[in-house]
């Protein structure tokens, strides 16, 4: 089943819209009152996540489930110049992002980054720092190349390698790593698009 899709803005147009899908998917597929509450929180923080990019920027946002398993989708094509987005950046007086700090923090960095149009077709988008680690390219259909970052190949490498103190602080204090079974984040052709996948009973 897939919801009604609803278009957001940054400046918060369509997130009670947004909210309104995520309770009536819940009354629709008969969740239990916890599982409902994690479908609106995930949805409080993907929203939340969008409402936070600097600019005038839209996107679309539904759900997804089928046997149980639900994704919340928030997809956008590249609107944000990387000008405007120097501008914005300028303002803070270490002229860089203050607001990209922990795990929801550091997504909307990467999401932000690829609404850039000059970054729509940069394949190293989240080839290095944080996110360096759980990204790789992924064929697509034709030529096109999908470059993909999943929440459990980044968790997978964190156990395998040296661990990283910090990275596993700002996971634990995130709601959506805590609650979600799995959050992608896909670029392909001037699309960004962001996944957050739970099981719900």
């Amino acid at each position: 089943m897939k919801s009604d899709v609803v278009t957001i803005k940054s400046g918060g147009e369509g997130f009670a819209q947004a909210l309104e899908q995520a309770e009536s998917t819940a009354r629709f597929r008969s969740l239990s009152d916890k599982s409902a509450l994690y479908l609106r929180l995930l949805t409080e923080e993907m929203t939340g996540m969008f409402r936070a990019i600097a600019g005038e920027n839209e996107a679309d946002f539904w759900i997804e489930d089928q046997d149980r398993d639900f994704e919340l989708h928030l997809k956008a094509e590249t609107m944000m110049t990387g000008e405007l987005r120097r501008k914005f950046l300028a303002v803070s007086t270490t002229g860089q992002n203050e607001a990209a700090k922990g795990f929801m923090g550091k997504i909307r960095q990467v999401f932000e980054t690829a609404l850039e149009p000059e970054n729509r077709n940069v394949p190293s988008l989240m080839s290095g720092g944080w996110f360096g680690t759980g990204a790789a390219a992924m064929p697509a259909m034709g030529e096109i190349q999908a470059e993909v970052w999943s929440l459990n190949q980044y968790k997978s490498s964190l156990d395998q390698g040296a661990k990283d103190e910090e990275a596993w602080d700002e996971l634990e204090k995130s709601v959506v790593s805590k609650l979600a079974d799995d959050v992608r984040i896909t670029i392909k052709k001037g699309v960004v698009e962001l996944v957050i996948c739970k099981k719900l009973v």
